[in-house]
């Protein structure tokens, strides 16, 4: 794997989904050979949201909850406050990595940092994302376009997990999801961030740093997350 280099990170609070989906399409549409990868931290309100080969059907009752077509892979899952979102913005040419790697190396950050923490958590094949005694704590979700990715990864940290209950998560009926707090692993958000994040930084070989405004794109794009 190729030195990836520079990393933004950048830390958007709650944010609504579709505004956050659109802003990733418009910063990857509008990237070029020399943009700066970057990393979104972030929770969404409560939202389900249907990948590019969903099938409605794994919506069993979504009841007030918003669904949202959007276009990574997979299936249909949820989001919700106390949830950790990491969004990657990155080249996987620069990477040096394809979409498998990626995946790959995204699940061995979560399994990283888990054990950190005193969980033994592990990949299940044929089904992307991280488990803990085959339930499921992280969800992984990816697009590429033009050679370079967006979406990304959901840890439960913290949450009201029953939304999971109307639907068959990530298209397998049954499925149980946990979270931190169910382990026994008592952190906020942010602090379930800051001890993911340099993993994910190792394993993807980032030298991160954090810059507002980066580039006239950055800048014309931050109007999606204004305070």
């Amino acid at each position: 794997m190729s030195s990836a280099g520079k990393l933004i990170v950048r830390n958007l609070g709650r944010q609504e989904y579709d505004d956050t989906f659109q802003a990733m399409r418009t910063f990857t549409n509008e990237r070029t050979a020399i943009s700066t990868d970057e990393m979104w931290c972030l929770e969404h309100p409560a939202v389900f949201t249907l990948g590019m080969a969903a099938k409605t059907e794994h919506i069993l009752d979504a009841g007030s909850i918003p669904v949202v077509q959007t276009d990574r892979g997979g299936q249909v899952t949820y989001h919700g406050p106390g949830q950790l979102i990491i969004y990657l913005l990155a080249d996987l040419r620069r990477l040096g990595l394809s979409v498998r790697g990626l995946v790959t190396q995204i699940e061995q950050s979560l399994i990283d940092m888990l054990a950190e923490s005193g969980l033994t958590a592990n990949r299940k094949p044929g089904a992307p994302g991280v488990y803990i005694a085959g339930e499921k704590i992280a969800a992984l979700g990816i697009r590429v376009r033009r050679g370079c990715c967006y979406h990304g990864l959901a840890l439960n940290v913290d949450m009201d997990t029953s939304p999971f209950q109307r639907i068959n998560p990530c298209g397998f009926a049954g499925l149980q999801v946990t979270q931190l707090k169910d382990q026994h692993c008592d952190m906020t958000r942010q602090q379930a961030a800051e001890a993911l994040l340099p993993h994910l930084f190792r394993n993807l070989n980032y030298e991160p740093y954090n810059v507002a405004g980066e580039s006239a794109i950055t800048d014309k794009l931050y109007h999606h997350f204004a305070a």
